[in-house]
């Protein structure tokens, strides 16, 4: 493997779409660490502290997940790429209800590229009312709970240069996304979580060890890297796994030639909709969390606090309503972006058949038979995966800093076999040896 990537460094133009990547991940973590203006960067420091010790880590560990420590240090990248990646979920969604989006869709690539200027446009709203309400927290002492002066002038010309700052920001990291999905390695969006993720990783691994001293300390911190690794061969071994559906296309006549007559077929993977289903359950779950933290008094905020915050994400309220949405919202998404109807439609009009299956609505029928058998295993993966922070806590007393747990190491893997699979086929095209031997 490791002569293998040698060899793609050795290639000119696969070492320079490679340092190309790199070099937009390096000025990205750069703006990761540059805190915008009028920000009280001592007493930030005093202030993530705290937080990260207090009964409140499960809240704040939530709200960073995405951002690798930018966002509540209030860095000139600290929305990180989360608005980018909530227009493109809004759009995809709005695609199924409005008819224009969909008939945008179908037109090709002259209507994805329009898809994606409204996507630009709403992430730079999204931006500016994420920026609004992270710098009026700030400003309140709502960020950090009881903890205020993180920012020097509470004035308006000030907090509107915050503002500004941290959307453009956000707009500068979508140009850098899209710059390596163009001259790099890979999608560069993938690659922006993938680094903000990353970035968290050293700092979970090594609390593990601070959190138990001596040799017992070293023995869980070498045992959760083994167990890490286990887990990730687990999910290679499901996201690589698929059902493929036979198709035969029969022989037709196109002018004076005789085309068709070929076999292919339909590849159904297991986890049919990826990690979006624990981003949405994610985003649902800390829809009760805001709304206890701008109205902390009553019993229902009171409830919340103790089920869904600090030491409450593990009580078992919290992980059966995670369970319930994470599989909920595989068979909504799987629903929405695979259409048995539209392929049956396609497949009959290029004369396409399933062996043993008439054409229409038995075939319609078929797909989502087979459909709905694959997500109930592929939800039920997603939710187990979802919940070993869970399991960690109760095991080593992780908390939310374990770092192999959840969405992020879906994200980080999935992330993972998209490059290599992108480096291999770079490797292919010019020496027809891939990057894994």
């Amino acid at each position: 493997m490791l002569s293998a990537l040698a060899n793609a460094l050795k290639t000119p133009d696969l070492r320079k779409k490679i340092l190309f990547t790199l070099g937009i991940i390096t000025v990205f973590r750069l703006g990761s660490s540059i805190p915008t203006p009028n920000v009280n960067m001592s007493r930030i420091n005093e202030c993530v502290d705290l937080a990260s010790s207090g009964d409140q880590a499960g809240l704040y560990s939530i709200v960073n997940l995405f951002s690798g420590g930018a966002l509540l240090h209030l860095t000139i990248f600290a929305l990180g790429i989360m608005p980018y990646i909530t227009a493109s979920i809004i759009l995809q969604l709005l695609t199924v209800v409005i008819p224009k989006l969909e008939a945008l869709k179908k037109e090709g690539a002259s209507g994805t590229a329009k898809i994606t200027e409204y996507t630009r446009y709403l992430t730079l709203v999204l931006a500016v009312l994420n920026a609004t309400a992270y710098v009026t927290m700030a400003r309140t002492g709502q960020l950090f709970q009881g903890c205020t002066g993180i920012i020097y002038s509470e004035e308006l010309f000030p907090l509107i240069t915050m503002v500004l700052i941290m959307t453009a920001g956000t707009g500068v990291i979508m140009w850098m996304g899209e710059l390596i999905t163009e001259r790099g390695i890979g999608n560069g969006m993938s690659i922006m979580i993938f680094t903000q993720i990353a970035a968290s990783f050293p700092t979970g691994l090594w609390s593990i060890k601070q959190g138990h001293p001596g040799a017992v300390g070293w023995f869980l911190f070498f045992a959760v890297i083994g167990i890490g690794l286990l887990v990730m061969l687990a999910i290679i071994w499901i996201e690589q796994g698929q059902r493929r559906i036979p198709v035969q296309y029969a022989k037709r006549m196109v002018g004076r030639r005789l085309v068709g007559g070929s076999t292919t077929y339909i590849p159904l993977k297991v986890n049919q909709s990826g990690v979006i289903p624990v981003i949405f359950a994610s985003s649902i779950m800390y829809l009760p969390v805001l709304y206890a933290t701008f109205r902390p008094e009553g019993a229902v905020s009171e409830w919340i606090i103790a089920n869904f915050t600090g030491s409450g994400v593990y009580s078992w309220v919290y992980t059966v309503v995670q369970f319930v949405l994470i599989i909920a919202f595989c068979y909504f998404y799987v629903s929405i972006t695979f259409n048995p109807e539209e392929v049956s439609d396609n497949m009959k009009k290029y004369g396409g058949f399933i062996p043993g299956i008439r054409a229409g609505k038995p075939t319609e029928r078929y797909l989502a038979y087979v459909l709905s058998r694959l997500t109930a295993p592929g939800s039920l993966y997603l939710a187990t995966i979802a919940l070993i922070p869970t399991l960690a806590f109760i095991a080593v007393g992780a908390q939310q800093n374990f770092p192999f747990g959840g969405t992020s190491i879906l994200i980080i893997v999935g992330v993972g076999l998209d490059t290599v699979k992108k480096i291999e086929s770079q490797l292919q095209q010019r020496n027809y040896e891939g990057f894994l031997r």
